[in-house]
């Protein structure tokens, strides 16, 4: 595995509390990154200083001002100088066996340009030291995803800390993530990147997303639809895009608006709610588009709300 060399691009904001974990899970995988390239994007807590006393040389450290993490995750790209470039964000957590598992599926698919594990997730407990858990990578099965969207709709397989992506790939596509975005920003790559090559997934779930306290209360509604979905309409216009892919890609657009009018209901914006339906008509023949039209016209908001929070709570449980 010689030739697969990771540099692996850790934007930083405010994450004192977690960055020290994180980086030390990342500091003992059993096949080591190239490089870490830490871009402190305009803290004003300790962490870019508690990254600094850690003394390892692979550490780069970038300093700019607070621009998100779309910025962040940009200006690392930038400095990497791996052939492949993986992403952690500063409060989530890697198993050890996380790079080796990615280096495998890069030499076994020599041909494609992303791979990707599968993940977890788990709360946060403040003082508590995260232990890797059982894996058995050996027996883990590998996926071939053809069609992204189509996939995305059956479950989400993979999140922006469990991702590697052939970094000349990267360098042509900057500004890779939308700069000033950050709802859907990673989606936006991972998409495009999808649409000119499959990407390998094991089946290991080898990333732990931590998910700090209070995240799982958070409704949000978007006032519009996020441009990461427009964009992704207008390609799937384009005669350039496979049909396959195409219809895969719209349904994916509605599927995303359903979820949003479903946020919609929950804060009590049955308008919004029925735009959002009437803009996701091509679905009218799913189940999905009938629930949601019998939310927005039947169930009250706080309902709503309950049911979605327990569908969320299920999944972290479930890990």
């Amino acid at each position: 595995m010689r030739n697969v060399h990771f540099s692996v691009v850790v934007p930083l904001y405010n994450k004192a509390e977690h960055i020290v974990r994180t980086l030390a899970s990342l500091q003992a995988q059993s096949f080591q990154p190239l490089e870490i390239v830490v871009v402190n994007d305009g803290s004003t807590d300790q962490g870019s200083d508690l990254v600094a006393a850690l003394g390892d040389p692979r550490i780069k450290m970038v300093h700019q001002p607070n621009g998100g993490v779309a910025r962040a995750r940009n200006t690392g790209i930038a400095h990497a100088q791996g052939n492949w470039i993986a992403f952690l964000d500063a409060d989530d957590w890697l198993h050890p066996d996380y790079l080796q598992t990615l280096a495998q599926l890069i030499l076994t698919h020599p041909q494609l340009d992303m791979v990707a594990t599968q993940y977890k997730s788990m709360p946060y407990e403040a003082g508590v030291t995260l232990q890797p858990w059982f894996v058995d990578v050996d027996s883990a099965a590998v996926e071939l995803i053809q069609d992204l969207p189509q996939r995305w709709m059956r479950g989400t397989s993979f999140f922006t800390s469990s991702v590697a992506v052939r970094a000349s790939r990267l360098q042509a596509l900057q500004p890779c993530f939308p700069p000033g975005e950050s709802f859907g920003e990673d989606l936006d790559l991972w998409f495009r990147l999808a649409e000119t090559s499959a990407i390998a997934l094991s089946t290991a779930a080898l990333v732990g997303r931590v998910l700090v306290p209070g995240s799982l209360s958070v409704v949000h509604v978007a006032r519009t639809e996020p441009p990461f979905l427009l964009r992704m309409a207008e390609r799937a216009r384009s005669p350039r895009m496979a049909p396959a892919l195409r219809r895969s890609s719209l349904q994916l657009v509605n599927y995303h608006r359903l979820t949003l009018a479903r946020a919609a209901i929950s804060a009590g914006d049955r308008l919004l709610a029925r735009q959002l339906l009437w803009r996701a008509r091509q679905s009218l023949f799913s189940q999905r588009w009938w629930f949601t039209a019998i939310m927005a016209t039947l169930l009250p908001g706080p309902l709503v709300y309950r049911w979605q929070h327990w569908r969320k709570l299920r999944k972290v449980a479930l890990g």
